[in-house]
């Protein structure tokens, strides 16, 4: 089907980008991967396609606002040892990898990923973030990411997830990645043999963004999971110019739900450096979820959460329906709690 795109002279030559000296200034800076199954997708006539904001450089990415940090939301305030961040007490991140199929433009690990990030772990830094894990028996789940842990090759990945299957105390493993919707092909038999190889309840969330990104190749790939045991949710970021139009989400949800994958969270963008022209506002986020509530099901409505900066967890964000002695209906009217008067004399 072609090759992934991994420079503005690739993107150039595929017609999806100019060769011009801004982007590559950008591409200097962050990462560029646009895999194939992305690229067909792009509609290079449409200057607003939601596709192609998502993965081709802007030069707005070199302009950083002050209230924007290269790790927004703390890892490295919470890694004990290379690898791990223990940010809740019950469950601690696996990041074995820091490379990605493609470089999302509004990565808030964007300072960590790619080429020249951190890199994978040695086999000697991964012991030693497994035997973090085994030596804090109030740890339940391990959250392995990145990077995307997807693109380890599945021995590599069987032999991770089998080392965490054999740590009595934990009782969920869960794997996040993007390659399933961005780079299907690679959902192999062996790989997904490998995802469920510890033997434990075995979770993947999914990043998709788009209705457009659940191509028949990506629902595929996310039935070779299902059909091998793995639990599907999804994540998905409220980007403006991508998926902040309450059509656009409820398409996109109704699309997962039918795809047999729940979804998880709406995660407002992080204040990742160079990202400020992908962020709603707190209030445009809510307004979206209110109009989302009685439009879709309690299955594929997901939680608006932010990340607080710096490393102090997610809460969520969504809108309040209840204040004192009045709720309001998902219509927006409001009513008395408990209503006043007896309805029985």
């Amino acid at each position: 089907m072609g090759v992934t795109l991994r420079s503005i002279a690739d993107l150039a030559a595929a017609g999806l980008a100019a060769d011009d000296p801004a982007l590559r200034a950008v591409a200097a800076r962050y990462a560029v991967a646009v895999t194939p199954e992305m690229a067909a997708l792009i509609d290079a006539g449409d200057p607003a396609d939601p596709i192609a904001r998502q993965f081709l450089p802007d030069p707005r990415e070199l302009t950083t606002r002050p209230e924007e940090r290269a790790d927004p939301i703390g890892d490295r305030a919470h890694t004990p040892v290379k690898g791990i961040v223990h940010r809740y007490p019950d469950r601690v991140l696996l990041k074995p990898v820091h490379v990605c199929p493609v470089y999302c433009r509004f990565c808030f690990r964007r300072e960590m990923v790619g080429p020249d990030g951190d890199g994978a772990l040695t086999p000697a830094e991964l012991a030693a973030a497994l035997d973090y894990v085994r030596a804090h028996p109030g740890i339940f789940e391990v959250i392995l990411t990145g990077g995307d842990p997807l693109m380890l090759a599945p021995k590599r990945a069987a032999e991770i997830a089998a080392a965490l299957g054999g740590i009595a105390h934990l009782g969920v493993v869960r794997w996040h990645s993007r390659v399933p919707i961005v780079d299907p092909g690679r959902v192999t038999p062996a790989l997904v043999d490998a995802v469920v190889a510890s033997g434990k309840p075995t979770w993947l969330a999914v990043h998709v963004n788009h209705p457009r990104e659940l191509t028949d190749a990506a629902r595929g790939a996310l039935k070779r999971l299902a059909d091998g045991g793995v639990i599907l949710v999804s994540q998905t970021v409220l980007l403006k110019g991508v998926n902040d139009d309450a059509d656009v989400l409820a398409a996109l949800m109704r699309a997962l739900v039918t795809t047999g994958v729940r979804p998880y969270y709406l995660h407002h963008a992080d204040l990742a450096p160079g990202t400020a022209h992908f962020r709603t506002t707190i209030a445009e986020g809510q307004a979206i979820m209110r109009a989302l509530r009685g439009r879709l099901s309690g299955i594929a409505l997901p939680t608006y959460v932010l990340d607080v900066p710096d490393g102090f967890g997610k809460v969520p964000a969504g809108p309040s329906y209840v204040a004192d002695d009045v709720v309001t209906d998902v219509r927006g009217d409001w009513h008395a709690y408990p209503p006043r008067g007896s309805g029985d004399g």
